[in-house]
């Protein structure tokens, strides 16, 4: 249960700088209020993960997801470059993800 706290947390992590980003500079207060809701569900439930999983892992993962999916965010909505450098280096850092979930005990 705690991973589905922590990838859960992660996809809220993505939705807070998603809409920090959206809130333009917390001006616009339908964005800020989702900022708000995204950013305290995102440290519920991180702190919820930690209690099983080490804080160091979890760590990790939970910025990994937030990261991953902001940059994909930011090349889907934004519009942000796709360059071959840019994707490799998110695909390296699922790898990276995937591979704390494989030794984490």
């Amino acid at each position: 249960m705690a991973w589905i706290f922590l990838i859960v947390a992660g996809a809220f992590e993505i939705g807070f700088t998603t809409c920090l980003k959206l809130s333009n500079n917390f001006s616009n207060f339908k964005w800020t209020v989702a900022f708000l809701i995204c950013i305290s569900m995102s440290f519920l439930l991180l702190s919820k993960a930690i209690q099983t999983i080490p804080i160091g892992t979890a760590y990790a993962v939970w910025t990994g997801i937030g990261a991953v999916g902001t940059v994909l965010m930011g090349m889907i909505l934004y519009k942000e470059p796709t360059d071959f450098w840019r994707l490799f280096f998110v695909f390296l850092l699922i790898g990276s993800i995937v591979g704390l979930k494989v030794v984490a005990k």
